[in-house]
C-alpha cells in the first residue's frame, strides 16, 4: 500500500509541498492541471514541469485526479473522437514522465453533488453535507450558480465556472439520452483508449458516482456492486479498473463496502482507493466526517482489513476532510484533518500487518 495525498498544483492549492512531505509515511502526491480544459492536451511542457515541482520535496508523482472526460464523449456526439484523440496524447505524455494511474469518471454534467460546503458539527469543525429533499426541490441551473459565487480560493474539481456557464444546455442535450446509450458510449471510450494504456503502462481507474443514485433525471452507472461488474466487463483488460471511493459507493447504505474491496481487489481491478469516512443523517442525508470509525457510520477497521487481506499493493489516499483548527480553504481539502486521515489509516495497516505477523519497511 503506498499512501498519497491529493494537491491541486501550485497556485491552485494553498497546502505547500513542503507540508505535505511533513505527513508520516506520505510518499507522494495525487496531482492535476486545473487551468487546462476538458478536452484538451496536457502538454508535455507542463506535465514535465509538475512532476519536477513534486520530485523537489522528495515526492513522487504516480497518480494523476482527473484527466476529465469531455461531454461530447460521454454524449457519443459527433466530435467525441477528436476530444478522445486528445485523452490519447495527455495519457502518452503522462507516461513520459512515470504516471501509473489515471483517475478520471464518467459522470454526466456533475462530478459530485453537496448541497453544504461549511455545515458547523458540533465540536466547531466544518464539513460538507448533501440533504437529498434539497436536491430534489431547487433547479440545476440554481444549484449551479450557487457554486459559481464561491470564492475563488474554494473553487472545486468538477464544478469549474466555464463548465457551469453552459449547465442548461449541457442537462437539454442529456434528455435525449437513454442510459443504454450512455453505457454504449462508455464502451466507445474505453474501447479507443485501453490499448493505449496499455501500450502506456497507464492504468485507468474510474471513479464511482457521488452520490451513487440518480439526480436532476441524469444516468447514474458506477453505483453499486452490480454496476461496477457490467463496467468491468465493458472492456476486461487489467488495465481498465476503479477507483475505490470508499465515501461515494458508501453513500448508499445497500452497498457492502469491505465485501466490494475484496471482489474487486482478488481480481486486480482496484487500482486506486479514495477512502473516507461519512456519518448518516438519514438514508440519503449524510455529512463528511473525521475518518475515525465511531464519527461516522463506516468500521474502518473492516475497510482497511478488506484491503489487506485482499493483496491491495495500489495508491490510497485520505479522501475529503473537515476544517479544524481554524484552517480555511478548498471544501473538503483542508491539511490538518486529511493529514490526520492519512496517519490513522496507516495506524490501521500496521496493526493489520503486525496482527498477520507482517511488517513492511
Amino acid at each position: 500500500m503506498k499512501m498519497v495525498f491529493r494537491w491541486f498544483g501550485k497556485g491552485f492549492d494553498k497546502i505547500p509541498l513542503e507540508y505535505i512531505r511533513q505527513i508520516p509515511g506520505v510518499t507522494g502526491v495525487v496531482a492535476t492541471l486545473m487551468d487546462i480544459p476538458v478536452g484538451e492536451v496536457w502538454p508535455k511542457e507542463r506535465v514535465k514541469a509538475m512532476k519536477e515541482e513534486v520530485e523537489k520535496y522528495g515526492l513522487s508523482l504516480e497518480v494523476i485526479e482527473s484527466v476529465n472526460v469531455h461531454e461530447d464523449i460521454k454524449l457519443g456526439e459527433k466530435d467525441r473522437d477528436r476530444y478522445i484523440e486528445n485523452y490519447i496524447i495527455t495519457m502518452k505524455n503522462l507516461s513520459e514522465i512515470g504516471v501509473k494511474v489515471i483517475c478520471y469518471n464518467f459522470m454526466p454534467v456533475f462530478d459530485w453533488l453537496r448541497t453544504e460546503l461549511e455545515r458547523v458539527l458540533e465540536d466547531g469543525s466544518k464539513t460538507m453535507a448533501y440533504k437529498h429533499d434539497v436536491v430534489l426541490k431547487i433547479q440545476p441551473k440554481n444549484f449551479a450558480e450557487k457554486f459559481t459565487e464561491q470564492p475563488e480560493e474554494v473553487e472545486l474539481p468538477g464544478w469549474e465556472p466555464e463548465r457551469l456557464k453552459e449547465i442548461s444546455e449541457t442537462l437539454e442535450r442529456y434528455k435525449n439520452i437513454t442510459e443504454e446509450q450512455y453505457w454504449n458510449n462508455m464502451k466507445y471510450f474505453l474501447d479507443c483508449i485501453i490499448p493505449y494504456a496499455e501500450k502506456y503502462d497507464i492504468k485507468m481507474a474510474i471513479h464511482p458516482d457521488d452520490p451513487p443514485w440518480p439526480v436532476f433525471g441524469l444516468p447514474r452507472v458506477i453505483t453499486n456492486r452490480n454496476n461496477i461488474r457490467k463496467f468491468l466487463e465493458l472492456n476486461n483488460s487489467l488495465y481498465n479498473g476503479i477507483t475505490l471511493c470508499t465515501g461515494s459507493l458508501g453513500a448508499n447504505r445497500e452497498n457492502d463496502i469491505p465485501s466490494i474491496i475484496r471482489e474487486f481487489v482478488k481480481e486486480g481491478r482496484v487500482h486506486f482507493a479514495h477512502v473516507r469516512n461519512l456519518k448518516f443523517e438519514s438514508d440519503k442525508d449524510f455529512y463528511e466526517s473525521a475518518h475515525l470509525s465511531k464519527c461516522g457510520s463506516f468500521d474502518m477497521f473492516e475497510i482497511m482489513k478488506a484491503f489487506y487481506e485482499s493483496g491491495f499493493t495500489g495508491y490510497i489516499r485520505p479522501d475529503h476532510g473537515r476544517m479544524i483548527w481554524g484552517e480555511t480553504g478548498r471544501p473538503g481539502y483542508g491539511l490538518y484533518d486529511r493529514a490526520l486521515g492519512a496517519v490513522y489509516l496507516q495506524g490501521l495497516w500496521e496493526a493489520l500487518e503486525k496482527i498477520s505477523g507482517k511488517n513492511e519497511d
